[in-house]
């Protein structure tokens, strides 16, 4: 196993994760995960974690993991969430979803949730932060008024998590139906995700200089 773990599903395919970053990548977390990995581990990336079909991970499972001296980002989803309570005492928290859920913008772990086909990961249902994010692209475009944006978003947060889909949310207003067959709708979970390698690989490559600095040695020049 690589010295960097990332555990991920259904919200980045690993093809496009692995152009980003050389690491080993795993299924969603959940519980008991983390202590699992071995010693050698230095860098661990949560995006995708189990909600309903096992335990999910808890925040003293991080919190122990950073007390063995790991680097943990989390970002998009179980990352984002776990990252949002754990970020005070040292998970670095990436992107637009963990911002929303530190500052309470969000506060339901349902915003993020959605299901997949276990073998391919490929989603049956559209979380609710990115269908937030498609409505505000609407409006911000004046397809749609801040009126119609408040009533779609609290009938779409109304509808159990695998009941939600732009299918279903373009059903409510033609207008979104013809807008977005012009632009592809948001992925706000796929950006924060892709955010999360990028940091994660400048994180890794700044590591041996920040070693460096601990010890006091001056960084190689070149």
């Amino acid at each position: 196993m690589r010295d960097t773990v990332v555990f991920l599903g259904p919200t980045l395919a690993r093809e496009d994760a692995e152009q980003v970053l050389d690491a080993d990548y795993l299924p969603p977390v959940c519980r008991g995960d983390l202590a699992r990995l071995p010693e050698h581990v230095r860098f661990v990336g949560i995006v995708d974690g189990e909600f309903f079909q096992s335990l999910s991970v808890s925040p003293k499972e991080v919190v122990m993991l950073l007390h063995r001296g790991v680097t943990v980002c989390g970002a998009s989803s179980m990352g984002a969430l776990r990252a949002a309570e754990t970020w005070k005492l040292g998970t670095v928290g990436v992107g637009r979803v963990f911002t929303m859920f530190r500052d309470g913008v969000l506060d339901a772990d349902d915003e993020v949730a959605l299901i997949y086909e276990r073998d391919t990961y490929r989603k049956l249902s559209e979380p609710l932060v990115n269908l937030r994010s498609a409505l505000d692209l609407a409006a911000s475009a004046g397809i749609i008024d801040e009126h119609e944006r408040t009533d779609l978003t609290l009938k779409m947060k109304s509808r159990y998590f695998p009941d939600r889909s732009h299918q279903a949310l373009q059903a409510m207003s033609p207008r979104l139906r013809d807008y977005f067959r012009t632009i592809p709708p948001p992925d706000v979970k796929r950006d924060d995700a892709l955010e999360l390698l990028h940091t994660l690989r400048h994180m890794r490559a700044s590591e041996p200089e920040n070693r460096k600095k601990r010890r006091g040695e001056s960084p190689q020049q070149v």
